[in-house]
């Protein structure tokens, strides 16, 4: 059954949009501020880059099933709120060993670790809430402003902090990013607790293994979760390989590189704002698969550049990565929301594809060796490879 036509979503949602917002805004700003300090700040090369980006990626790959857990044990609404203020202290204590001088790159990561905890735990509960306040009938709208105010933020946010690391240091910049962390509590904190209906207390390892048991048996999310394994490996390894490659193979400028990055963005945006479009014109499950299929065509085109070096087809690439699986991500997440029973929504979540590194802009001051950029054109070829077995 579709949604009547113009009818609004509710007010408590309508928070939560704006909170999400306001948090994955902070978060973009302070994943571009992060190695943007650790290398005008601390004289961070390319590996060492390299370890931060890696102790922020860490919690949503070690910390997703326990924060699920969580959601379905805890108020999802209180979870979102400690989860924001733990994102929030994190900010405050990197600014503080900022200002007194204290900060090392050690310190730096471990601060990047924390803030991702309160990351991971935040994007669990928040789809796992919106099924109490939004009507089945406007899950797939709720899931799309979802959608389009993570793109905004990928768009925009790091393009934000680094301005503000350039313009007026990397210091505002952690204020920026903790004022809206702050604001994004603060509209959480009016939200009414929607109480998911209480289940008997059991152990901790019962209830992961009736997710996954419900995961394994059911028909339609086993192969969205297997696709979504795959498809976020293959993302990593290009993330991995992709600033270094952009700057010695393609000749791209720390200006370039983030232009590339901010594409994803823009193809996130344009993917969400069609996909009610697109889903009046085409199957459910077909839309589904588009996601699959444009991150198999986007991976095919940035293979490509290794025998056509061009910063326009690496541009091409990150468009269709953004485009496509965001449509895979509002349909999937609706689908979950709809088959799943709400006591298990937490333990039942499927990752969507992660954003690409906002730390591209610090390769201003690094310069990667040859050997380096040698394992980035090896690497690239596992990629399509990894997104072709996805899409089939």
């Amino acid at each position: 059954m579709s949604k009547p036509e113009n009818t609004p979503l509710p007010p408590a949602f309508k928070r939560i949009g704006w909170s999400n917002l306001l948090a994955q805004f902070s978060e973009q700003m302070a994943l571009a501020a992060a190695p943007l300090a650790a290398v005008l700040l601390l004289a961070a090369g390319p590996a060492e880059t390299g370890w931060l980006q890696m102790a922020q990626t860490l919690p949503f790959l070690l910390l997703s099933i326990p924060a699920g857990l969580i959601a379905d044990r805890a108020s999802r609404r209180g979870l979102m709120v400690s989860s924001e203020m733990l994102r929030a202290l994190s900010l405050v204590a990197t600014l503080l060993l900022m200002l007194s001088g204290l900060l090392s790159l050690p310190l730096l990561a471990v601060m990047g670790f924390v803030g991702a905890i309160g990351t991971v735990c935040y994007n669990v509960a928040a789809p796992a809430l919106i099924p109490a306040i939004v009507p089945r009938a406007q899950l797939a709208d709720a899931n799309r402003w979802m959608e389009l105010a993570r793109s905004l933020a990928y768009s925009g946010g790091p393009a934000i902090g680094g301005a503000f690391v350039a313009w007026t240091g990397a210091s505002l910049a952690y204020v920026a990013a903790t004022s809206l962390s702050l604001l994004s509590v603060v509209l959480l904190a009016g939200l009414g607790d929607h109480h998911q209906p209480s289940s008997p207390k059991r152990k901790l390892l019962q209830d992961l293994a009736e997710g996954a048991r419900f995961l394994a048996d059911h028909a339609l999310l086993r192969p969205i979760l297997v696709t979504a394994i795959v498809f976020n490996t293959a993302w990593f390894v290009l993330q991995a390989v992709y600033v270094a490659y952009a700057i010695q193979t393609l000749g791209l400028t720390a200006t370039g590189v983030g232009i590339t990055l901010g594409i994803y963005g823009a193809g996130m945006m344009i993917g969400a704002f069609a996909a009610p479009a697109i889903a009046r014109h085409i199957p459910f499950g077909v839309m589904i698969a588009l996601g699959p299929l444009g991150g198999l065509t986007a991976a095919a085109v940035m293979l490509s550049t290794i025998w056509v070096p061009s910063g326009l087809l690496a541009g091409l690439s990150f468009f269709l990565f953004g485009a496509g699986p965001v449509l895979w991500s509002i349909a999937t997440l609706t689908l979950r929301q709809a088959v799943t029973p709400n006591a298990m929504l937490g333990r039942v979540w499927p990752s969507s594809p992660p954003p690409p590194s906002a730390h591209g802009r610090s390769a201003r001051r690094s310069a990667p060796s040859l050997p380096r950029a040698s394992a980035s054109r090896h690497a690239l070829p596992s990629q399509p490879s990894a997104s072709w077995f996805s899409s089939w």
